[in-house]
C-alpha cells in the first residue's frame, strides 16, 4: 500500500500539481444507486488522518482513474478533503446508457447517497472542467444547504448556444466530442483520444459528405447524440431539460469560475457570471490565455479550487485574492484584478468599416459597398480561434486567410498610442445578399509591425428569412456577438477586422438553400455586400478601457 500511495503522489507531481501533507486511502468501485435502479460507480479518496473531512464531489464521463483520479482525487485528498470521483451513467463500469447532458436525476441521486454515508461530515463542494462543470449546474440549485462551494472551469449552465453559435452549427467541436466519448473505454484512453479525435473529426469534415454521415466517418458508427444535435436547433424542446441557465440565479453556494479567452464556452460562462451578480452573489472569475483543454488552465484550476474550498469548507479565507475578477491581458501578458465584469471604466467605441479596406472611429463617407462571393463548395476555412482541443492553434497568423477573395479585410492606421480593450466585442453590419439563408463571420485581429495578423476573437451569425428583416433596398442590419476579449494593441500595431461567410470546419457551411443541415447536398453561392455609408455605418464595437 505504501508503494501504491507513493506512485499516486508521484503521479500528482508529474501532472504539475503539489501534493499536500496527508496520506491518502482509496476505496474503489463504491456503488451509487440511481433512481431507476442503475448502479453508478465511484472511487473515494480520503486523508488517512482526518475523520469525516469535507467532501469534493466530481462526476465525470471521462473515467475516474488515471489522470482524472490523480487530479481530482489524490490531489484534493492529500490536502485534507475527501474526494468522491464518479463515472457518470454508461461509462467505465457505471450502468445504463450514456445520455449526454442529461445529468440532473443521477446527480441528485448521487448527492442523496453521499449525504447518507457514515463518512460524510455534513458539507461538500463540487469541482471540475467542461462536462464536469456542467454537471454542477445541473444540480446546484437543488443540492441543499450542505453544498458549500462550486468550482468550475471552461463550462456553462447550458451548451444550447455553444452548439448553435449565432445560429450556425459548431461542427468540429461536436464531431470531436462524440468521437472522444465514443472511444473512452479505459482510464488511459483519454491520452490517445485527445490526440486522435481532432484528427478524425477534421478528416471527416473535409470529406465533403453530408453532415449526417460525418459521425460514422469519424467514429465508425452512427452516434445518436450527434444525430440529435443535427435535428434539434437551439429553440427545440430537446434543449429544455438540458438547459440549467434558468436556475443559476437560485444557486446560493459560492461559485468560482475559470475561463479562457479561446474557450468555446466563454460567452455563456460570462452570462452565468452575470446571472449570479444580478441575483446579488459575488462569484470569482479568472480568465487566462487558454483554450478549452489547455493543461496550463487545468493545473492552475486545481490550485485555485483548493484555496476556494479551504475558504468555504474549512473557514480559511487566507488564500483568496482581494478582487474577485482576475484577467490576463493579452498583448502585454499582464494579469489584472478588478471588482467586476464588465470592468469599471469600460466604454464602447465604434470603429467603422470604411472604403478601401480602412478602419477608423471616424464616420464613414458615401461609398459603394464591398463585395465578395461565398461558395459553400469551397468554404472559407477556419485557421485559429476558440477550440475544444489543441489540434488547431488558438492564435494563428491570418494572412493566408486574408488573401482569399471571399474575405474582406479592414485595417486601421498604425496606432500612435496603446489601445486596450477588455469586455464584450460586437459587430454592427449592414449587409445585402442574394440569399435569404446565409452566414456572416467577423474576426478581430492585431496586426504586428512585421505584418502578422493575429486573431483575437470572432463571432458568427446565421441569417434566415425575416431574421433580420431587410429594408426597402434589401439591406439587413446584422449584430454579430464576438467572443469577449482582454487585449492591448501596442503602439505601432494596427487593428484589423475580417468579414467572411464561413469558418469551416469550426462551423458547418451554409448551403444557401434552407435545407436541413444534416442532409443538405445542394450548395448555392452567395453574393455578399457590406455597406459602409453614413446611412449604413457598419462597425465593430470595441470595449475600450483607460490606459
Amino acid at each position: 500500500m505504501v508503494g501504491v500511495e507513493r506512485m499516486r503522489r508521484l503521479g500528482v507531481t508529474a501532472l504539475g500539481l503539489r501534493n499536500g501533507p496527508h496520506k491518502v486511502t482509496v476505496d474503489r468501485d463504491l456503488k451509487v444507486p440511481a433512481v431507476d435502479g442503475v448502479t453508478l460507480l465511484a472511487d473515494r479518496y480520503a486523508p488517512a488522518d482526518v475523520e469525516r473531512a469535507p467532501v469534493v464531489l466530481v462526476r465525470s464521463p471521462y473515467g475516474r482513474r488515471g489522470p482524472f483520479g490523480l487530479m481530482c482525487g489524490q490531489a484534493f485528498a492529500s490536502h485534507g478533503f475527501q474526494a468522491v470521483v464518479q463515472s457518470v451513467r454508461g461509462g467505465f463500469g457505471s450502468g445504463g446508457v450514456f445520455e449526454a447532458l442529461d445529468e440532473r436525476e443521477d446527480g441528485l441521486a448521487t448527492i442523496a447517497w453521499l449525504k447518507g454515508q457514515p463518512w460524510f461530515g455534513g458539507t461538500f463542494a463540487m469541482h471540475g472542467p467542461s462536462y464536469l462543470g456542467y454537471v454542477q449546474w445541473a444540480v446546484a440549485a437543488e443540492a441543499g444547504p450542505e453544498l458549500k462551494a462550486l468550482s468550475m472551469q471552461v463550462t456553462a449552465s447550458t451548451f444550447r448556444d455553444a452548439v448553435n453559435v449565432g445560429g450556425t452549427f459548431a461542427l468540429e467541436s461536436a464531431l470531436i466530442w462524440v468521437d472522444l466519448t465514443a472511444r473512452m473505454k479505459n482510464s488511459l484512453s483519454g491520452i490517445t483520444t485527445g490526440i486522435m479525435s481532432p484528427r478524425r473529426a477534421r478528416r471527416a469534415a473535409l470529406s465533403g459528405r453530408p453532415l449526417a454521415e460525418l459521425d460514422r466517418l469519424a467514429t465508425g458508427e452512427q452516434q445518436r447524440f450527434f444525430q440529435e444535435l443535427l435535428v434539434n436547433g437551439p429553440d427545440t424542446p430537446f434543449w429544455d431539460k438540458r438547459d440549467f441557465s434558468p436556475t443559476v440565479s437560485r444557486v446560493d453556494a459560492p461559485v468560482n469560475m475559470t475561463g479562457g479567452w479561446y474557450d468555446i464556452f466563454l460567452p455563456w460562462q460570462l452570462k452565468d457570471y452575470a446571472a449570479l451578480r444580478a441575483a446579488g452573489h459575488r462569484p470569482y472569475l479568472t480568465i487566462g490565455p487558454w483554450f478549452h483543454a489547455d493543461q496550463r488552465m487545468m493545473r492552475g484550476s486545481v490550485h485555485e479550487s483548493l484555496k476556494w474550498f479551504r475558504a468555504h469548507l474549512l473557514d480559511d479565507p487566507s488564500g483568496l485574492r482581494e478582487q474577485p475578477v482576475r484577467l490576463l491581458v493579452t498583448g502585454v501578458d499582464e494579469w489584472r484584478e478588478f471588482p467586476d465584469w464588465p470592468v469599471p471604466g469600460m466604454r464602447e467605441e465604434r470603429w467603422h468599416l470604411r472604403p478601401a479596406g480602412a478602419l477608423s472611429p471616424d464616420e464613414p463617407p458615401e461609398s459603394p459597398p464591398d463585395r465578395y462571393r461565398y461558395d459553400p463548395e469551397h468554404p472559407t476555412p477556419f485557421l485559429g480561434g476558440p477550440t475544444l482541443l489543441g489540434e488547431t492553434h488558438p492564435v494563428t497568423d491570418q494572412r493566408r486567410l486574408e488573401r482569399r477573395r471571399d474575405v474582406l479585410v479592414y485595417t486601421s492606421p498604425v496606432l500612435d498610442d496603446d489601445l486596450e480593450i477588455i469586455g464584450p466585442v460586437t459587430a454592427d453590419l449592414h449587409v445585402r445578399s442574394n440569399r435569404e439563408h446565409t452566414d456572416f463571420v467577423v474576426r478581430l485581429c492585431d496586426v504586428t509591425p512585421d505584418g502578422q495578423s493575429l486573431n483575437l476573437c470572432e463571432g458568427m451569425r446565421r441569417l434566415v428569412p425575416g431574421a433580420p428583416e431587410p429594408d426597402a433596398d434589401g439591406v439587413r442590419r446584422v449584430t454579430v456577438e464576438l467572443w469577449p476579449a482582454g487585449h492591448r494593441f501596442r503602439r505601432g500595431h494596427r487593428v484589423r477586422v475580417q468579414v467572411a461567410s464561413g469558418a469551416y470546419p469550426r462551423v458547418a457551411r451554409n448551403p444557401g438553400t434552407g435545407a436541413p443541415i444534416g442532409t443538405a447536398t445542394e450548395m448555392l453561392t452567395a453574393d455578399q455586400e457590406i455597406l459602409h455609408t453614413p446611412d449604413h455605418p457598419s462597425a465593430i464595437i470595441l470595449p475600450v478601457v483607460p490606459a
